[in-house]
Order: structure tokens, then C-alpha cells, then sequence
């Protein structure tokens, strides 16, 4: 199952922001305080007592899964023997840019809830490796392949809320063409390629688009063979990787009802050896574009 905004479970402008994003400078400031907190010796319970808070909010604030208030901080620094004041405006400036919306708050009211977090994730990722077996990945969807997705495949009936979502599918495909763009390296089952979401001229203009972005510097694309499928891995993910060195690997693995988000490194490398084997197995970069190119004039 491709990323997906679509899901039905749903609850100032892009500011400039760099690779580090909101949610990745979440997860940098919660582990930097944990760290803290175990050299102190001091339990999740006695640093919750501390801001007023229970043991499992000091664990979703270490896992950076919520936001940051000054005083908490200021509170837990003092805690954990934190004194010097420059290095405590170091972390409540953390915590400042930490709390700056990210550009895809404005699609909160129609995206998922647990899809927030993978959208901040993939706006800080250095590396996006995808293995899809369905659908075209989202940072790959044309327009109108998205429409065919969102409303499974009656454009004419789209609400509003649903061409919102695609919007923000649009929206994030910029991430693609930044300055600083991370690497996207994709292998897609050669099933979806055959697959016509929204018919014939909706799935050429695809193969159009899979053609013209495979072209980026900063994007691989492989199409593993039918004869293949299915004996590499048994569905959809994506694994998120970052530069900065306090972010683990995160393998993002969606369902009908949200989606999985693992960062054990026993759970990463899994994911990661399963990543390196479809890179063997698939056609090359180069050979997969001479497919497209074959489907483009049979199609």
C-alpha cells in the first residue's frame, strides 16, 4: 500500500525550514533529555512528578512524539543538574524551533492522525528507500493517479475534503526538488505498472511522469520482474533515514486502519537487508527506464 493521506481516519506558510524538521528536531531534543535524565539516575516517574506530568508523558517526550513547553524543560534541565546558562539556552531554543508548525499542519483537519508524523519524518529524511507492490509511491503520483487513489476511481464524485488530501500529496512531492532533496530510491513491483488506476490515459501519463522523474539526480528507480514478486518481501514499506546521528532508522509500514513505525535497530536492519536484496533483484536503473519506455508504446 502506497503512503497514503487518503485514509478515512482523520482528525504561517513553509517558513524556510531546513532538512532538520519539526518533528526530527522533536525527536533530537526528547533523546538529549533522556540521555540527561539516565545519566542523573532519575526514573520517568520522578521526572514527571517534577513538571506535573505522569511517567508515560515523559516517555512520549523523550520519544519526541509531543510538544515541548519552556517550563517543562527549563524545569527538567534543573532537575538533571543543568546550570550553566548557556547550555540551557541551548536546549529551550531547541525547544522553540521545535514547536514551529510544520507546512503540513494546515491539512491536519483531513489527514489521519498517525499520518502527521510520517509527513514531518519524510520532510527530515537525508534517504527514502520504498518497496511498493500496489501503487505507485505518493512522491511519484501524477495528479490525476492520486484522484483515481482518493476516490477509487470515480473523479467526478470527489468531495472536498478528499481534494484537500490531494493537495497535500502535491505538496509534499516538493520535497523532492529542494536544494538539499533527499535521496528517493524506489523499487516497484513490475504488477503495478500493469495495474490501470483511472484507465488508460490516466496510467500513461504516469509512466510519463515515472520517466521524466527518474531523471533526477536524487531519485533511483528499479521495477522488479513479475518472475520475482512476491519472493523478496511480502508487502508495501518504506524505511526513513536521517543525517543526523541521534535519529534512528525508521521503517514505516501502513495498514488499513494507520500504520506501523519501527526504529529498533534489530527492526531496521531487517528492513534494510530486505531493502538491499531488491536493489539486486530488480532491473537496473537503466533497464527499467527501457521498460517504461516498452509500456509507454504498448499502452
Amino acid at each position: 500500500m502506497a503512503v497514503d493521506e487518503f485514509s478515512e481516519t482523520s482528525a504561517p506558510g513553509d517558513g524556510g525550514q531546513t532538512r532538520t524538521g519539526v518533528t526530527a528536531r522533536r525527536i533530537v531534543l526528547g533523546s538529549q533529555l533522556r540521555r540527561l535524565r539516565e545519566a542523573s539516575e532519575i526514573t520517568r516517574t520522578d521526572a514527571g512528578y517534577t513538571i506535573r506530568a505522569s511517567e508515560s508523558k515523559i516517555s512520549r517526550l523523550e520519544l519526541g512524539r509531543v510538544g515541548f513547553k519552556e517550563r517543562d524543560v527549563a524545569d527538567l534541565l534543573t532537575m538533571y543538574g543543568v546550570t550553566d546558562p548557556g547550555e540551557r539556552e541551548l536546549f529551550l531554543d531547541m525547544v522553540r524551533h521545535a514547536n514551529v508548525p510544520g507546512w503540513w499542519r494546515r491539512y491536519s483537519p483531513v489527514m489521519p492522525n498517525w499520518f502527521e508524523d510520517y509527513v514531518g519524518l519524510e520532510e527530515s529524511a537525508s534517504r527514502i528507500q520504498t518497496y511498493e507492490l500496489q501503487l505507485i509511491p505518493g512522491l511519484m503520483q501524477t495528479e490525476d493517479y492520486a484522484r483515481a487513489v482518493a476516490t477509487h476511481g470515480r473523479p467526478e464524485f470527489a468531495p472536498e475534503e478528499t481534494e484537500r488530501r490531494i493537495s497535500l500529496r502535491m505538496r509534499r512531492q516538493q520535497v523532492l526538488h529542494r536544494i538539499d532533496a533527499p535521496k528517493l530510491w524506489a523499487v516497484l513491483d513490475e504488477s503495478v505498472l500493469h495495474r490501470a488506476v483511472g484507465g488508460r490515459r490516466v496510467l500513461l501519463a504516469q509512466i510519463e511522469r515515472l520517466l521524466e522523474i527518474s531523471k533526477l539526480p536524487n531519485i533511483t528507480l528499479q521495477i522488479l520482474p513479475y518472475r520475482l514478486s512476491g519472493y523478496v518481501a511480502e508487502g508495501s514499506f518504506t524505511i526513513l533515514r536521517f543525517a543526523e546521528p541521534e535519529l534512528p532508522d525508521v521503517v514505516y509500514v501502513e495498514h488499513l486502519g494507520g500504520a506501523l513505525y519501527l526504529d529498533r535497530l534489530e527492526e531496521s536492519e531487517l528492513y534494510g537487508r530486505v531493502s538491499d536484496l531488491l536493489a539486486v533483484e530488480a532491473d537496473t536503473p537503466d533497464r527499467s527506464r527501457q521498460r517504461l519506455v516498452k509500456m509507454r508504446a504498448e499502452i
